[in-house]
């Protein structure tokens, strides 16, 4: 269903099975029962893309689809507007089955409600910044004053204006990327599929674009679902990540989830590098202030990293804090020893918090 305070769109996808070949609906059955990917291509000429995916995204929010080439995972966002069709599953958009709409139903969905924003940019060429931002509304039909006013806000807000003149060979790729993310906002579509929209970038520009998105977001609460294969990336904007491998969610939950409870080794492995201190909230470490004891005099805020905890206390030489809440109640503490312990990659041992 639609979230009523967001204005935007849950998505849930059930059972989805994606078997490329010319009979792949036959083959389903055969991959239930546990016929490998390998297998099926070798012995039926068929190629296994999804396998069984059930994820259920929250309306407003980011879901990453994490995952390495070949996983799946732009085979699965193409399902969202149904760029690829499923073998069987439904793909469920504010409570409505995408996969049984109509030419008709699916071309007013993909006018109205999704916005894409690719990796290689998609800018048509011919086409300045302000035409290349109008061309979803053009699309639509929406009369030329609207376009331009919604055009012009959009292009400000990602930090473009003074340049909606110029054409894309003008532009660096990051601003090129600005305009393709001006363009699926100012469509006003309640969700917005992005994939890989920032791996094109250099690293500097990646980061901020990451940066304007997550601003961005806190305005607009769109449902967007976001396609990486890198796994910083995933954490830093993923309200809930899902990683695949060879077709399969492997994993899914939040970035907390992933880092402190990998499901198996192959994830334990994609996040032994990560900077846990950057990633990990206090929340996860803090421990409830028990009746008659006293409050540590130091002071957090729930939501911070573990980084910020330990700068705190180690900056007035304490051992100990306070998490409060945003109505600022004391809600637990934690030691400087279970920060320090905490950002500690867990050894080859498999140890776990």
């Amino acid at each position: 269903m639609a979230n009523q305070e967001t204005g935007s769109y849950g998505i849930d996808i059930r059972k989805l099975y994606k078997i490329f070949g010319p009979n792949g609906a036959a083959f389903v059955k055969l991959v239930e029962q546990g016929i490998s990917k390998s297998e099926l291509n070798a012995e039926h000429g068929h190629v296994l893309g999804l396998k069984d995916i059930n994820i259920s995204m929250p309306g407003g929010a980011i879901q990453v689809i994490m995952g390495l080439s070949g996983s799946g995972k732009s085979t699965l966002i193409r399902h969202i507007n149904r760029l690829i069709d499923p073998t069987s599953g439904e793909v469920l958009v504010g409570g409505e089955d995408v996969v049984k709409m109509s030419e008709a139903e699916l071309r007013e969905f993909r006018r109205h409600k999704t916005a894409m924003v690719f990796q290689k940019f998609a800018l048509l060429p011919h086409r300045n910044v302000l035409e290349n931002t109008v061309y979803g509304l053009e699309i639509q039909g929406v009369p030329r004053a609207q376009q331009v006013d919604s055009a012009m806000r959009w292009i400000e807000r990602v930090g473009l204006k003074g340049f909606e003149s110029k054409y894309p060979n003008q532009l660096s790729g990051g601003m090129q990327q600005r305009v393709g993310l001006a363009r699926a906002l100012t469509n006003d579509a309640p969700i917005l599929l992005m994939d890989e929209a920032f791996s094109a970038l250099d690293p500097l520009i990646r980061v901020d674009m990451q940066s304007v998105l997550l601003d961005l977001q806190k305005e607009i609460k769109k449902t967007i679902v976001f396609i990486t294969h890198d796994l910083d990336e995933a954490l830093r904007l993923g309200d809930r990540i899902a990683i695949l491998r060879d077709g399969e969610v492997v994993q899914q939950g939040t970035s907390q989830e992933i880092v402190l409870r990998p499901a198996d080794d192959y994830i334990a492995s994609f996040v032994k590098e990560v900077n846990r201190g950057r990633v990990i909230h206090i929340d996860a470490l803090m421990e409830p202030i028990g009746a008659g004891q006293d409050t540590p005099a130091v002071r957090i805020a729930t939501g911070s990293t573990l980084d910020m905890a330990a700068r705190t206390l180690t900056e007035g030489n304490h051992k100990e804090l306070a998490v409060f809440d945003a109505s600022d109640r004391p809600v637990g503490r934690v030691s400087l020893q279970q920060i320090i312990a905490a950002m500690v990659t867990p050894g080859a041992t498999g140890d776990r918090l």
